[in-house]
């Protein structure tokens, strides 16, 4: 197959689709195409979408790839979607962080770095799908053990956790000392924007 048209195929798949696409499952689609020379195309695509100053790019994240619009054009699609952006507390950011940096962790844990009750937060953050639980510590009780979702990564636009800024004690976390959570003290992440990493991105899919 021609790199041509591996080229529209990717973008094809890139626009059907509203979740990230890992290159590995794009390699079962193009098992003669190395992983590699995937990445390479997508590369390409973006470098053509900055040539033609196209509205949208692809960036890489949640472990995958994904079509998204730029900042600038985030007050258009608010307008048209009629979007009302919902609010995260400082205190639902800062019980966010905490478990994005010390995953999987329990409930106990969590309240024993902020200091108070954290059940209503954690139920906000499950129904939100920024988190999820991912079994039970094997300690008497049995507590569930929580983490972070992909969502959570494609909110801020992150690859991996590995591309969380450092953080030296955990135990001593301030949202509004790390860019990737301060930023989103009064509003959740809206739909469309451009990644400015390590600030937090709005998620507008291109189909919207």
């Amino acid at each position: 197959m021609e790199r041509t048209e591996i080229k529209l195929i990717l973008e094809s798949l890139l626009f059907s689709t509203e979740a990230p696409i890992r290159l590995e499952k794009l390699n079962e689609i193009f098992p003669d195409t190395q992983i590699k020379d995937l990445r390479e195309i997508m590369s390409e695509l973006n470098q053509e979408y900055v040539t033609f100053n196209r509205s949208f790019a692809i960036r890489e994240v949640a472990n995958g790839f994904q079509f998204y619009t730029k900042t600038e054009y985030a007050p258009w699609i608010k307008k048209f979607k009629k979007i009302r952006p919902a609010r995260l507390s400082p205190a639902t950011l800062e019980t966010l962080a905490i478990i994005a940096y010390k995953q999987p962790l329990t409930r106990a844990e969590i309240e024993d770095v902020r200091g108070v009750d954290a059940g209503g937060i954690l139920r906000a953050l499950l129904e939100k799908n920024l988190i999820k639980i991912i079994g039970k510590k094997d300690v008497p009780g049995k507590p569930l053990l929580y983490s972070t979702t992909p969502k959570f990564l494609t909110m801020f636009g992150l690859k991996g956790l590995k591309d969380l800024p450092t953080l030296e004690d955990v135990s001593q976390v301030d949202i509004n000392s790390l860019p990737l959570f301060s930023q989103k003290l009064n509003e959740e992440p809206e739909e469309a924007s451009a990644p400015e990493l390590p600030e937090p991105v709005a998620d507008n899919n291109h189909q919207n």
